[in-house]
């Protein structure tokens, strides 16, 4: 699977999630030229990637629920993803909170399958 988040995720001792927009990435070249940010999907990319460390089982990704950006993200920041898990009829949904050294940047709603096994 390729991905549009280089990067690796560092999981702090409280179970947020650290991940560093290297200014070096791909994703930075087109968007945009001049004054590069880092894009939703990106973002998005982050809470799953995040999500997958600690899910609460084997889960696959079933749904983007709902997203909303609230500040932007540029290279060199650390991000901070706050995943909260419950349990719902269909599996699992995450809800994500995303920061940015300037504060809020994203808040991301997922909702995860459990794998057959």
């Amino acid at each position: 699977m390729t991905t549009p988040v280089r990067g690796p995720i560092h999981v702090a001792a409280d179970g947020r999630a650290l991940i560093r927009l290297d200014p070096d990435d791909p994703i930075f070249a087109g968007h945009y030229p001049g004054f590069p940010i880092f894009p939703g999907v990106g973002l998005i990319e982050c809470v799953h990637r995040s999500a997958q460390v600690s899910a609460p089982g084997e889960l696959r990704l079933a749904a983007i629920e709902s997203t909303r950006f609230t500040g932007p993200t540029f290279p060199g920041d650390e991000l901070t993803v706050t995943i909260k898990w419950s349990e719902v009829d269909d599996g699992w949904r995450c809800a994500a909170e995303v920061a940015s050294p300037r504060g809020d940047a994203a808040t991301v709603r997922l909702r995860y399958q459990e794998v057959p096994s």
